[in-house]
């Protein structure tokens, strides 16, 4: 079909080479037209664990579906996708009725009535609305298989694109509010540092004065408290674990500044701050003063990550 055109960034443009941070959420659509037919592509995509794909062909372009998934997986590497595509032919070819297939519902009808003896008529205006009999022939439909196919290529390079653009949006906000809650973890940290010093001393004065309690007139051994302390303390040490927290939130900062493809890199780490959130928490002493300061703050750091995680199963 000579004259035809695309609305799109051009033949044979290249995929998209961006590398940087991708939501796995959005939506685009692109069009080519001929002079008696339309092709229309939509693209839309959601979270997943992997790369699940779906393609929704019409009738007679089957041929197509290796090729647009293969164009696919070069732009997208998680994320359930669905790609349709629409053909809808213009002017005679729009009108036209696929007389063997109308005739071979007609005979299917047909030989249901007989079977079944019954006397009712196939309705006319019924079998018009079956799948296949409106429409180009399937002949006329492999005669330009060769340029629908290279404006669908073309098609299917536009929506992805626009594609990459808004994932590439959403992605950006997403990382503006990680960051935030990511900053939000570590401000968190060192409170929960700064408490953990203050506790020391005083959990120290509590167990001496709860020995006392228990032991009476008994002399307390100096040297016995201070390893009882020493025990206790260490039982309650939880600086390894904002040590590690800490380390974790700037890993995180550097893969979300730096890299692609990374959704899963960053759920990994994000478990691996909630294990460290839980031991402090299982670690936190009592219910004095600072112990129930450093256990607010402890789960005020597991909500963050939670939220953290929440958007991260959005990131490819």
């Amino acid at each position: 079909m000579v004259g035809a055109k695309a609305h799109s960034a051009g033949p044979g443009a290249a995929p998209s080479a961006s590398r940087s941070l991708k939501s796995m959420t959005g939506y685009a659509q692109a069009r080519a037209t001929g002079h008696d037919w339309t092709i229309r592509i939509s693209v839309r995509s959601v979270n997943h664990r992997f790369l699940d794909l779906h393609l929704r062909l019409p009738e007679g372009f089957e041929a197509l579906e290796p090729r647009m998934r293969q164009k696919v997986r070069e732009h997208l590497r998680r994320g359930h996708v669905e790609v349709t595509l629409r053909y809808e032919p213009s002017g005679p070819a729009a009108i036209g009725v696929n007389k063997e297939v109308a005739a071979g519902y007609l005979h299917g009808a047909n030989s249901l009535r007989e079977q079944f003896g019954i006397r009712a008529e196939p309705d006319l205006a019924s079998i018009l609305r079956l799948p296949g009999v409106i429409g180009p022939p399937a002949a006329a439909v492999e005669s330009e298989m060769s340029q629908l196919e290279a404006m669908a290529a073309q098609c299917l390079d536009e929506a992805l694109e626009k594609l990459d653009r808004m994932r590439e949006e959403e992605a950006a906000a997403l990382r503006d509010d990680m960051c935030v809650r990511l900053a939000s973890v570590a401000s968190l940290g060192g409170r929960v540092r700064v408490l953990a010093e203050r506790a020391r001393p005083a959990f120290a004065r509590r167990l001496e004065s709860r020995l006392k309690e228990l032991l009476g007139e008994t002399a307390l051994d100096p040297a016995r408290l201070a390893q009882e302390a020493s025990l206790a303390a260490e039982r309650g040490d939880v600086s390894e674990e904002l040590a590690r927290l800490a380390s974790h939130v700037r890993q995180f900062e550097s893969i979300l500044a730096a890299s692609a493809d990374v959704g899963k890199k960053l759920d990994f780490l994000l478990q691996e701050m909630q294990r460290e959130a839980n031991t402090l928490l299982s670690k936190t002493p009592g219910t004095e003063t600072e112990g129930l300061q450093i256990t607010e703050l402890g789960l005020e750091i597991k909500s963050e990550i939670e939220k953290i995680r929440e958007q991260v199963q959005n990131i490819e």
